[in-house]
């Protein structure tokens, strides 16, 4: 039996889309259920501001850490400001900047619909059954991109990788291998995939199950991500926020 130790990619109503919060509970929602799962730690990662509809306000962002430092007082828990930066193709391939990163306490990145230049519309035509031809050249360019965004931060997980957009997942894995960005196995997405994870282990990267919740009840959910590791033969050793109780 395995346990979670930490959760550093959950959503709270600081991911705000026009009409409504894209996430659904308040920070220390989120916190009170890491708390109660018995985890050691969890961040508040909320979708980068480039994001056309939910990202983060990044005006915002000192009542978050004001709230993060009330809740450290009275909370048993480590609480970080995080980020779940977009990967774009243009500058240094987030929408978050190397001199904004002091205002977080680690960055992660992720991609996404619903960001300029990050060849959403192929990808999503594609994704949904729009666009089937030219699968080779855009696996090349979503490819390029996300190794330029890894190698050119520093992130702590790169984010659901394969996820929305068709990748060489190889490339990406020797990458984060290189710069030693933990790559994820989500349990609110399908990636990384069980085959997925069987490519990636042949590199000397290391793995964190993440719940991305975007409910405060899916704080801490970690068992979907075992799951899949067991069915890719992955050793538990290699993921970094588990371990056996």
């Amino acid at each position: 039996m395995y346990r979670m130790k930490f959760d550093y990619h959950t959503h709270t109503i600081y991911s705000h889309g026009p009409v409504r919060p894209h996430g659904k509970g308040t920070i220390e929602q989120n916190v009170l259920v890491a708390v109660k799962k018995g985890l050691d730690a969890i961040a508040i990662s909320e979708h980068g501001p480039g994001h056309l509809t939910y990202g983060l306000k990044m005006e915002k962002l000192p009542e978050m850490r004001a709230e993060i430092e009330r809740l450290k007082k009275i909370y048993p828990i480590e609480i970080y400001l995080s980020v779940e930066a977009n990967i774009v193709n243009r500058d240094n391939y987030l929408d978050v900047k190397p001199e904004e990163y002091d205002l977080f306490d680690f960055v992660n990145a992720g991609y996404h619909y619903g960001v300029t230049d990050g060849y959403c519309m192929e990808n999503w035509m594609h994704g949904h059954g729009v666009r089937k031809g030219k699968k080779a050249k855009l696996i090349e360019k979503n490819t390029e991109m996300i190794v330029a965004a890894v190698e050119n931060n520093d992130i702590k997980i790169l984010t659901h990788p394969g996820d929305k957009a068709p990748v060489d997942m190889d490339a990406i894995a020797k990458a984060c291998e290189k710069t030693g960005t933990w790559m994820e196995i989500s349990t609110h997405h399908a990636h990384l995939t069980p085959a997925e994870i069987e490519i990636c282990q042949k590199y000397d990267v290391s793995f964190v199950i993440s719940s991305d919740a975007h409910v405060p009840q899916r704080v801490g959910t970690f068992r979907p991500g075992i799951a899949k590791a067991r069915i890719a033969g992955l050793d538990p050793d290699r993921i970094v926020n588990i371990e056996k109780i």
